[in-house]
């Protein structure tokens, strides 16, 4: 996504506020690589992601055959994986990273749907174990974020993989990539609704009968708020047949609704949906959505999970995290077209006009007193009607135009023309830097 000047502004505080919002937190910077191993990222992107992954490589390979050892990063929790197994013995852990960079997926270019786009990341990795407390956590960061983003009304919804993972199993669905092609298929039911689900559910390669996809949408449509669909859940629970990691699952869910209301996050701004299953293969536990309430079309606009084993490629330590995801430049893509998102001002302060071509060195002398002041400030360095490079100040977004003709000149005066409101005034030279300061 290409900005202009002006949106690249916007962009850069919306970056600034994320990166504010995670070290709230006490989340530490990171930067990895641009690059991963081809084969590690294929064994962990699952989905349609295997499908957008780029590979790189040399000329030189290309000509001898070799097929590509390297492969552009589709995320950043891939990499996260690697950087932790590689410093395991220097981190602090529980160890809490946010990462501000891009990633590429082979996408088929369409709005909002980039190829190249910044993601910014929060996790937690823990050594051996992770409490639930943690995945309480994330949501209360991105309410923090969200809040301050001032993107209007959003929700942020929660599931846990277990509980689709134990009805899976009830239901006679035993094999893990049988379980997974269903969970993709589920975590559609947003996009498609139940009807375009249970037409997935049926069809193609999974090919259930009618009656145990309407079983599994039946759960998944499970609504009211977090303590009616805890209650449901428990009732299932507590039956003798119930399978042990459903069991598992809604208890994990049921102590991550009590440790969210002790970080104080409004019930107003999130609940339980079972719908919520995330594509990826690694997430095993609690996963996060986030939409904006009036613009449910954007869809997602942050989301992640828990994982256990992302690390194993890598180390034999048991490394488990949790963490979420925001697409920054879809989610600016969306603002901007939801009219959220105006052009920001420009960083130039002031521009220094040139009202008397024989004045060009006072104007170039005038212009480095102000950013002698910490004033950013633009020259005019090509003759023109005042008319005209007023108008190219206002179209550049800079506030302040500085004219100083001969008559100011030997009176030391210039005159400073606000183009937001079109007043003018006529001040001393050396109360100019603070004047526009203050403006």
């Amino acid at each position: 996504m290409e900005l202009l000047p002006r949106q690249q502004i916007v962009f850069q505080r919306m970056m600034d506020t994320i990166r504010r919002g995670f070290e709230l937190y006490g989340f530490l910077p990171i930067e990895t690589p641009v690059f991963e191993v081809a084969e590690v990222l294929l064994s962990k992107s699952g989905g349609e992601t295997e499908k957008q992954v780029y590979f790189v490589q040399s000329t030189g390979g290309l000509e001898q055959g070799h097929k590509p050892g390297l492969a552009l990063r589709f995320d950043l929790t891939v990499p996260l994986a690697r950087y932790v197994a590689e410093h395991e013995a220097d981190l602090p852990f529980p160890f809490r990273r946010y990462q501000i960079q891009r990633v590429y997926r082979g996408e088929r270019s369409q709005r909002g749907r980039y190829r190249e786009f910044y993601q910014c990341d929060i996790d937690v990795i823990g050594k051996d174990s992770l409490p639930l407390a943690f995945d309480a956590e994330i949501p209360a960061v991105i309410h923090t974020l969200f809040s301050e983003l001032q993107v209007g009304p959003f929700r942020i919804y929660f599931n846990n993989r277990k509980v689709l993972q134990g009805l899976f199993e009830s239901l006679g669905i035993q094999e893990p990539e049988r379980r997974m092609a269903v969970l993709r298929q589920v975590d559609r039911l947003d996009k498609i609704g139940q009807d375009g689900v249970r037409a997935l559910l049926m069809g193609g390669e999974l090919s259930l009968d009618g009656a145990l996809a309407d079983r599994i949408l039946e759960l998944l449509g499970i609504r009211g708020s977090a303590d009616e669909v805890l209650a449901r859940l428990a009732a299932m629970a507590d039956r003798t047949d119930a399978n042990p990691v459903f069991v598992q699952g809604v208890r994990e869910l049921g102590e991550v609704v009590a440790l969210l209301r002790a970080f104080g996050v409004p019930e107003s701004h999130w609940n339980i949906n079972l719908g919520i299953a995330r594509g990826l293969d690694y997430y095993t536990g609690t996963v996060y959505e986030t939409f904006l309430t009036d613009h449910p079309g954007m869809g997602s606009v942050c989301s992640g999970g828990r994982y256990d084993n992302l690390a194993s490629q890598y180390t034999k330590s048991h490394l488990p995290g949790v963490g979420i995801s925001i697409g920054l430049t879809r989610l600016f893509y969306v603002l901007s077209e939801a009219g959220l998102v105006v052009q920001g001002p420009s960083t130039v302060k002031a521009l220094v006009t040139q009202f008397d071509p024989a004045l060009l060195p006072d104007y170039l002398a005038l212009a480095a007193e102000l950013r002698g002041h910490g004033v950013n400030t633009e020259i005019h360095l090509e003759p023109a009607k005042i008319a005209r490079q007023f108008k190219y100040a206002d179209r550049a977004g800079i506030p302040f135009a500085v004219i100083m003709g001969p008559d100011e000149m030997a009176k030391g005066l210039v005159t400073v023309k606000d183009l937001r409101t079109g007043s003018q005034v006529s001040i001393p030279r050396g109360d100019l830097p603070g004047h526009i300061a203050r403006g």
